[in-house]
């Protein structure tokens, strides 16, 4: 049953309170107006309701109706949705109607637990660096940990294209202009935007917008998962994401936490991470997620809250996926089924390259070097090239071929510290006779 009250007690950036009764958290209301926007309720303190206004509050006055609509926002869904564009919000940003289809709500709850199911299968990214060392599970919700200027967004476009997944959902929160248009024609000359949707909040959309892009995205990706898809959800940037909750709790006048973020910061976090799901005899949403690190400090609360929910974490320096700090706790569900050497070849060839590491640091330090240390320095230059390139698109099998391939050049098997008998059955093929 609609409401309608016509006076608005306070305006403070984009949120406006009035009295009203009878009204649910999150329920969307419909201000008249010089100014006529959509709103949701964002706060209940008794009769005193606020609600952050879509549009922004410039031209709403206190005298303006405030019409309550009686639901939460919805979003249509269906197979029509696929290769679209949409704003944070869920309305058409690629100029084309918005498609019919059942309309469901967003922000629910996470999926049942007891049908759940063990992570059991890999998602197949075709980067070495995923796929070799810190394979992505399904069902595993893991965060990309970076600094502005990291070619994140470049890497998320990459997993899109690549990804062995029904379905890729692109979430993007404060994007610029021109990453908004980089996603958008990477994937439509790639030919992945067929299966992929998008959600884009771009910096000069409004701040309420930010908070509704993962709600619509993981909304979506679970009607998917339930109808049978492997859904791949990517989200890109969470710290947006909280930069806008923890702005709206300064409007809101609540107490804030560490840094001026609000105490519930972990929660709000969790309830999108939580969705990561597979689901038994159905599909499943897997989350992949940019956190940027201000001052690349992990201890800022939006990388900590993080790192307490998700099953690990992709550390992005330099233009690499780091080899050390990068960890994905899932991998051990699957890496033990793909192929024997796999494991073998994941932790052998990380130690080498930490021997690279501290004798690339003699070398900086004056040391000579002895012919072993030219043999990892060797293999460090060619495993960076090979292995940790992001731009290089090449199946596990042969990523582990190529691994076997880059000891046979710079070592004898001996000093490889691997099994020998995985060395006597892959190092002929692939390596030095």
């Amino acid at each position: 049953m609609k409401k309608t009250y016509t006076r608005v007690e306070n305006i403070a950036g984009n949120v406006i309170t009035l009295r009203a009764e009878g009204v649910a958290y999150g329920e969307l209301a419909f201000v008249k107006g010089a100014n006529p926007s959509l709103a949701q309720v964002i706060k209940l303190a008794g009769d005193e309701v606020s609600l952050q206004v879509f549009n922004g509050t410039r031209g709403i006055s206190t005298g303006d109706e405030v019409e309550f609509l009686g639901r939460n926002l919805e979003v249509p869904f269906s197979e029509n949705l696929l290769g679209r564009i949409f704003t944070g919000g869920g309305e058409p940003r690629d100029k084309k109607p918005m498609p019919p289809g059942e309309d469901i709500q967003i922000g629910g709850p996470s999926f049942n637990p007891a049908r759940r199911i063990i992570p059991k299968r890999m998602v197949h990214t075709g980067i070495p660096m995923i796929d070799v060392f810190n394979s992505l599970v399904v069902s595993q919700k893991l965060p990309i940990f970076s600094v502005a200027g990291e070619p994140y967004n470049p890497l998320l476009a990459r997993v899109a294209m690549q990804a062995q997944s029904d379905i890729i959902i692109l979430g993007g929160m404060g994007l610029t202009f021109d990453d908004y248009l980089f996603f958008r024609d990477t994937l439509e000359k790639s030919g992945a935007m067929s299966r992929s949707i998008m959600f884009v909040h771009t910096a000069d959309d409004p701040t309420v917008e930010c908070l509704l892009t993962p709600d619509i995205a993981l909304a979506v990706a679970e009607k998917f998962a339930v109808s049978g898809k492997d859904v791949l959800v990517l989200l890109t940037d969470m710290t947006n994401w909280s930069d806008a909750l923890k702005e709206i709790a300064i409007t809101m006048e609540q107490i804030p936490s560490n840094r001026g973020y609000p105490g519930d910061l972990y929660s709000q976090l969790a309830a999108r991470y939580e969705k990561a799901v597979d689901i038994e005899n159905s599909g499943s949403i897997t989350v992949l997620a940019v956190t940027t690190m201000p001052g690349d400090d992990v201890t800022h609360p939006i990388p900590d809250n993080t790192g307490y929910i998700t099953e690990g974490q992709f550390y992005l320096r330099n233009g690499r996926i780091e080899p050390f700090g990068s960890l994905s706790r899932l991998k051990q569900n699957v890496n033990k089924d793909t192929r024997e050497d796999h494991r073998a070849i994941m932790d052998g060839m990380i130690q080498l390259y930490d021997k690279y590491r501290d004798t690339l640091e003699a070398q900086t330090m004056g040391f000579e070097m002895s012919k072993a240390d030219q043999k990892f320095l060797k293999y460090g230059r060619i495993f960076e090239d090979r292995i940790m390139n992001l731009e290089i698109n090449i199946p596990l099998k042969k990523a582990l071929d190529t691994c076997w391939g880059i000891l046979g050049e710079c070592f004898e098997p001996r000093e490889t510290g691997i099994d020998p008998d995985l060395c006597e059955k892959y190092w002929s093929k692939n390596g030095k006779e």
